[in-house]
């Protein structure tokens, strides 16, 4: 049994209300009518895609929860870059169990490494310019599955909620009046980390007068990057967002920045092609 564990995810509770939501009151009716309770199989789950792997160890909990003794062996590790064509995971056990927690499991592992993909190539494409951030543009109740797919991509988490940050953005500094009025306000609070987004260069020394401890560069050309780069001097980190494109991150991350962050990641990545064949054991 894989002891897989991620912080602030309750994996047996996925599991549970992921069955719950498939199942319903009535369980899987096809297997049940068609699969005799005793038949046992033998599955594969493989890539047709070249992938970034991850998520198979809640795959694994999948199948185990409605076989305990299916033998499973993981055949890649997370995080890792396997071609297309490569074996993923082999089964042996219950039949019925295999086919009810197939959809679950395929779902999971199809979703979580499309995204860990898509953040590889952004990665790649940055060439250690600077280092790629995820954002919170998650599906709401996968945020921490989704910042652990980033992660095996090679990204960095950047803020898991609310609460982790204050992020001053342009809507709160409407409503303060000013950019430093803003910043005052969260350092009176008590907060320690203190995100500003700036979109125009008058704003970037009022920020750090008032305490801004991180500067989001938000949509802002290369030459202006450059330039708020510079007025920084490395004083706080720097990120650049807004519109980051797979042909246009190499560029942004040579502008000198700490970070740049693509939402992307987590909110447009295409599933991975995964597949799980099944034969009589």
């Amino acid at each position: 049994m894989s002891d897989f564990s991620l912080s602030g995810f309750d994996l047996d509770a996925f599991v549970r209300g992921t069955f719950a939501e498939d199942l319903g009151a009535g369980g899987d009716v096809t297997s049940m009518a068609v699969i005799p309770a005793d038949a046992r199989f033998q599955g594969v789950m493989d890539s047709r895609d070249p992938i970034i792997v991850a998520g198979l160890p809640i795959a694994e909990s999948f199948f185990r929860a409605l076989d305990p003794a299916m033998a499973i062996e993981i055949l890649v590790a997370e995080g890792e870059k396997v071609p297309a064509g490569t074996d993923l995971m082999r089964l042996s056990g219950n039949a019925r169990a295999m086919l009810t927690a197939e959809r679950s499991a395929l779902n999971t592992v199809q979703h979580l490494s499309g995204i860990a993909t898509l953040t590889r190539h952004y990665v790649d494409a940055l060439a250690g310019g600077a280092t790629l951030l995820d954002t919170r543009k998650t599906i709401p109740g996968l945020r921490v599955l989704e910042k652990y797919a980033t992660r095996m991509g090679g990204a960095k988490n950047h803020r898991i909620g609310l609460w982790d940050a204050a992020m001053i953005k342009d809507n709160h500094v409407a409503v303060a009046g000013s950019v430093e009025e803003a910043v005052r306000r969260a350092v009176a609070a008590g907060i320690e980390n203190i995100i500003v987004e700036v979109d125009r260069i008058d704003q970037v020394e009022p920020a750090l007068r008032a305490g801004a401890t991180h500067l989001l560069l938000d949509n802002m050309d290369l030459a202006t990057l450059r330039e708020a780069v510079g007025i920084v001097a490395g004083r706080v980190p720097t990120e650049a967002s807004g519109g980051v494109r797979l042909d246009t991150i190499g560029a942004i991350g040579a502008t000198g920045v700490t970070y740049v962050s693509v939402g992307r990641l987590t909110q447009s990545a295409p599933a991975a092609d995964i597949g799980l064949d099944f034969a009589l054991a």
